[in-house]
């Protein structure tokens, strides 16, 4: 099975209605994690021009990965400066650490 790994940056306050999106459409795992960082929008009213965003990611099956990233931007997307942007990368090994077993035969 060929895996990806789906990395979106998305807006904090779209967090919620996107977590249900993917609950949804039957995404089983999900991590997510608060971020700084700046790059088409900075906020240049501070110091250190940083933005708070949220970062998703995601191991999925490959012929999930477009699905997934469809459905983070029909939620996320607001068409101002700063929606974020998604990443689709390959995997080349995931292991479940409790299992000590490659997650790659496994159903993700």
């Amino acid at each position: 099975m060929n895996l990806k790994k789906v990395t979106a940056i998305i807006r904090c306050e779209v967090l919620e209605n996107v977590e249900k999106k993917l609950q949804d459409i039957g995404v089983r795992g999900v991590s997510i994690t608060k971020v700084k960082g700046y790059g088409e929008y900075a906020n240049t009213y501070t110091d250190d021009w940083l933005v708070t965003h949220c970062r998703i990611e995601i191991f999925t099956e490959e012929s999930k990965a477009d699905v997934i990233a469809q459905a983070i931007m029909e939620i996320a997307h607001t068409g101002v400066t700063g929606d974020g942007m998604i990443a689709i990368l390959p995997v080349e090994k995931l292991f479940r650490i409790r299992t000590k077993s490659d997650a790659n035969t496994d159903e993700i």
